[in-house]
């Protein structure tokens, strides 16, 4: 384990880390790393890919700052080394009016991945609020999920929370009539 606690928060700040963090591969490599360190082979058993192409995407996210190498060992005379998140959390830039959100997509992903006769709990729910219960509701969500990091246990099935409080784009009637 690392000797240190990571930083709460990791904020991506230049175009290599937003490249790091906007592919597929590399956001299932860092779920892999949210709890515990591992190896490159351990990582490329648990994502599913050759161990060439999971040393290259750890790479990546190590350049970017994003990962770090937390211990190593020798075995049988080549250094092993342990990856782990440089951070409990990242935080990317507002992507701008009109721009996608990468974790989102990264989410819808992984929802869509996800074993069909798996449980799941999703759910859309469009609310009128005051902007003080808009604050509050965003402080109670990420309470709730900081809540439940602090109890997750390493040992057993990963379980993905995504929540999104955001008010939608104003739609312009179209003159007219739609069409």
């Amino acid at each position: 384990m690392p000797a240190d606690d990571p930083p709460e928060t990791f904020h991506v700040t230049t175009d290599e880390q937003l490249r790091a963090v906007s592919n597929l591969t590399r956001h299932r490599i860092m779920a892999v790393l949210r709890f515990e360190p591992a190896t490159i082979t351990q990582i490329a058993e648990r994502v599913g890919l050759a161990k060439g192409s999971s040393s290259y995407h750890v790479r990546l996210l190590e350049r970017a700052g994003l990962v770090k190498v937390v211990r190593t060992r020798k075995v049988r005379g080549v250094t092993e080394r342990y990856y782990a998140m440089a951070a409990r959390s990242i935080e990317l830039p507002d992507p701008g009016e009109g721009g996608p959100d990468v974790l989102m997509r990264h989410a819808v992903a992984d929802l869509e991945s996800a074993p069909v006769d798996g449980e799941r709990h999703v759910r859309m729910a469009h609310l009128r609020l005051t902007g003080e219960q808009f604050a509050e509701l965003g402080a109670r969500l990420q309470a709730l999920a900081d809540e439940y990091r602090e109890l997750s246990d390493p040992s057993l099935p990963d379980v993905s929370l995504v929540f999104a409080l955001f008010h939608p784009a104003r739609r312009e009637p179209v003159e007219g009539g739609a069409k």
